[in-house]
This record gives structure tokens, sequence and C-alpha cells, in this order.
């Protein structure tokens, strides 16, 4: 190793070769590499690598020492390490982290939806936060820092849900910058996480079902809640849903939309309707049940009635939309969850958060036999693991089946009935052994 040089130098790895790669600022200020070649394979000794490579570099500075910045002093560096053909020439350019965080941000903005986009704001926030005291640049973090950064957040009481969506807004991130050519790897996927914390959802019984519908009737909200549980769809499908998803005539109903609150370009958060669906199992068509069917024809007739009694009082905004109150205005989100949680506790009903209504839904099916492969495609989930890892403890069903298939293979133990013949071992001689229990000839009566 040679100290004092005006470069750097780093030995790599190439088609099983090894490569010297000298790392400098030419006279002008403009970042250089030069790739020269040791002749020694992968797997050469430590020694004989430093050896080869201070000869190497030794005189191809004193041969090309006019080409380099004289202000650049740097320290030599003899790690080998492995690239591939297309990432043979990184970029050098150096990015300061805050820079390229809000180049990402940019990037991300018209290829991700507003709630995405908002989620990657908030852990960009935190991050800057956290990396404040210093300036790092987007190839000199290490693993080790984003460990650090993750670790606060774990120390201030936040759930491991929260990390997960911190590190997902990091690695992508960082995957970005590998992906330019700007880091050799990714940094975040040599961090531990912890376990993710299994939320053990509420669920309501029918009759606890119908205690419910009971204390919303003639309230704003009666047909939200009616939709949530009927068809387990989520918060912001259900207040998506317009008048053109619904088909009287063919008696379906079309997922195709979602409204969410969102932070706007303004700064404020509003709330905004979106075509793009988070996956395209999302976008589904679904039988129209009868009963929901009533309740939006009732609501159908009612919007129409109070568009005419009101008049210039009733909001044009929002005449498509099937969830409005009475004056026309579209139920926001926020309300859903706020009103629902106040109706609940004020009616002395067991606790129950809006969005469990949809595992509600999904125990009711289940309880009923329905295979998880269909309930799958009825509440949208984008792969049946999914839907296995929140349901499958809730199907007995399937496990008394599973009881009585064994029992019928195996029999019962204490009466010693099999459900299955075998035959008697034989011996060595290919003789059937007698069973002790039955000695033939000599046993006792």
């Amino acid at each position: 190793m040679i100290a004092g040089l005006p470069f750097n130098y780093k030995v790599y790895a190439k088609k099983n070769k090894l490569y010297v790669v000298i790392d400098y600022k030419d006279t002008d200020g403009n970042r250089r590499k030069k790739w020269l070649p040791t002749g020694l394979d992968v797997g050469t000794k430590k020694k004989e690598i430093n050896v080869v490579t201070d000869g190497i570099v030794s005189e191809y500075y004193k041969k090309n020492s006019s080409l380099f910045n004289p202000a650049e002093k740097s320290t030599g560096e003899v790690a080998v390490s492995s690239v591939s053909e297309k990432n043979t020439e990184r970029s050098s350019g150096k990015f300061e982290l805050f820079d390229f965080m809000d180049k990402w941000l940019e990037y991300k903005k018209p290829r991700v939806s507003r709630l995405t986009y908002d989620e990657y704001c908030s852990g960009i926030r935190r991050a800057k936060q956290f990396f404040k005291e210093k300036t790092f640049y987007i190839d000199s973090i290490r693993p080790i820092d984003i460990q650090d950064y993750y670790n606060s957040i774990l120390s201030s009481g936040v759930k491991s849900s929260t990390l997960k969506n911190r590190h997902l807004c990091m690695h992508n991130l960082f995957e970005y910058a590998v992906k330019l050519d700007l880091i050799p790897f990714n940094p975040t996927s040599r961090v531990e996480l912890p376990k993710n914390e299994k939320h053990e959802a509420t669920f309501y019984s029918k009759d606890e079902l119908d205690a419910l519908f009971n204390v919303f009737v003639d309230d704003r909200m009666e047909l939200v809640v009616h939709i949530a549980a009927y068809y387990g769809l989520r918060r912001c499908e259900i207040l998506g849903l317009q008048w053109d998803s619904v088909d009287f005539e063919n008696k379906t109903i079309t997922v195709r939309r979602k409204v969410v609150t969102a932070l706007g370009d303004s700064g404020e958060y509003e709330t905004i309707c979106e075509n793009k669906l988070k996956t395209n199992a999302t976008r589904r068509t679904l039988p129209l049940v009868p009963h929901i069917e009533r309740l939006l024809s009732a609501k159908k007739k009612q919007q129409e009635y109070y568009r005419k009694m009101l008049r210039g009082g009733y909001s044009r905004e929002y005449l498509d939309f099937v969830c409005t109150d009475d004056f026309g205005n579209l139920i926001k989100p926020e309300y859903v969850t706020s009103h629902f949680r106040y109706i609940v506790d004020k009616n002395g009903l067991k606790h129950l958060r809006f969005h469990d209504l949809r595992h509600t839904c999904a125990s009711l099916l289940i309880a009923n036999h329905i295979p998880l492969k269909a309930i799958q495609d009825w509440l949208g989930h984008a792969n049946f693991q999914t839907t296995a890892n929140i349901y499958s403890h809730l199907d007995f069903s399937s496990r008394v089946e599973s009881a009585e298939t064994i029992s019928n293979i195996l029999g019962d133990a204490e009466s010693g009935i099999g459900g299955t013949h075998t035959e008697p071992k034989k011996n060595a001689r290919g003789r059937k052994k007698k069973n002790p229990d039955n000695s033939g000839d000599n046993a006792q009566s």
C-alpha cells in the first residue's frame, strides 16, 4: 500500500482477473479512472497482490505525474472488490445525501400513487432529521449508519410496522442509487430488522354484526358500514365507488377507484380520487348482493330527492359518487374512522376498528366453508399467500376435516381397529410371523 499519492486506487476483480483501478482528478478538476491489468488471477494471496499493486501504482505515477491535480491527497487501497462487466465504469460524481433524496422524490412522484408518494415524503423527512448533524454523500453511507437510523426509530416507541415503512422508503432510495451506478450495493440490505408484530384482528359474530347494523340505521354511514361488512372492501375502495361502478341490470359492482387523503401540492392535506389502484387484483367485479342492491337503489333515490329539494345548496362536485351526505358532500376517509369509533363506543358495542369489518367479512366466509382461494378473490388480495397469512388460523373446519381423515387412515388406537388393512410381516425365510396374541392351537381358552 502506498500513501500520500494524489489519487485513490483499488483492486477489482473482472472476469476472474485482477485490475488496479486508478481514480483521480486531472489538472482541470475532472474525475478520471484508469484500469491497469495486474496479470494476477482471483484467489491470489494478498501479500503477492500488495507487491504487484505497489509496483504498478509506483510506475504509473512516475510516468503520469503531470496528469494529476496536486491538491488531491489520497490513500491507496488494495482490498479486492468484485465487479460485473456492466458496472466496470462507475460514476464518481459526489452526490450529497439530501440532494439525492430530493432527486429521488422527483423521480418517484409521477410513478407512484399519491398515498405512496406521501409515505415516501414522510420517510425522507424523518431520515433528514436523523442525518442532519453531518454532511453525508450517497456513496459514503454505510450499513451501520442505516442501522443506527433504524434503531433511533425503534427507540422512539413506534411499532415495527412503522419501521417497515421507513425501511421500504430507504431501500427504494438506495436501490435507485445502485440503478444509476452511484453505489456498488444497497446498504439497507445488510441491516437487521425486527420481526413483524402480528396484529390480532377483532371480529364480530353474526349477532354482533346485526347489533352494529341497528345502531347505524338512518346514519349517513349506514351504506358504508353495510358494504364493508358484506364485501370486505377497504375504506378507500368504498368511498371511491361511483354510480358507473354499479350495474343494476347485470347485477354487478366493480371496484375501480379509491378515495384517499394525501398531501397536496399546496402543502396541505386534501381528499383526492385516484383511478390507480394498489394492484391488478384490487380492480375486481363482484356480484351485486340483493341486500346491498336495495340499499344502493334507496341511496340513489335519496340523492335525487335532496338534489331537487336543496337546489343550489346541494354540492355538484360529487354527483357521480355513491357515498355522500345529505348535502351531496363526499364522506371523507377520516370521518369514516372517527365516526365509526364514536358510534361503537357510544352504544357500548365490542371495540372494533372500521377496517376490522373487512376481517369480519372474511371470518364469516371461512366459518361457512368458503375456500381461502375464493376469499382471496373476494377481498382483492394480490396473492394467495397474503390471504393465507392473515386468515389460515381461522380455518378450523379444514383442521376438523384433517382430523377425520387421519382418524380414518390410522383408526382407533384403543380398539386396535385400523382404517387400513395390512398384511402380517414376514420373517427372513419368507414365512408369516405368528401373532403373539393369537398363538393358534396353543392358545389357552
